[in-house]
């Protein structure tokens, strides 16, 4: 019988980097105070999450201003948008072959 969590990433287990791909899916862009909103999750424990992340390739980090506020967004890359797909689609099929 094959692994059935064969092909999952496992940079994808975390909740909250899970919850952060899954919004930047559907978002071209979003902010470091929307995705720390959405998720319900402290500012630490948001931006470990986000620098995994980034140093996997997997978002891009914007940084600007708003006036003379900082402003920082995230949006997937291409490699993350593929990595996350491919995760997606590992977990139908190992939920599919538990039937």
């Amino acid at each position: 019988m094959k692994n059935p969590i064969t092909g999952l990433n496992k940079i994808f287990d975390n909740r909250i980097r899970l919850g952060v791909m899954s919004i930047l899916m559907v978002n071209e862009e979003i902010s470091f105070n929307d995705l720390k909103q959405m998720l319900e999750v402290t500012d630490g424990n948001l931006a470990t999450h986000l620098v995994n992340l980034e140093e996997n390739g997997y978002i891009k980090v914007h940084k600007g201003f708003i006036g003379r506020k900082t402003n920082t967004t995230y949006s997937i890359t291409k490699a993350g948008e593929k990595a996350f797909a491919d995760h997606i689609s590992a977990l139908e099929q190992m939920i599919r072959g538990m039937k």
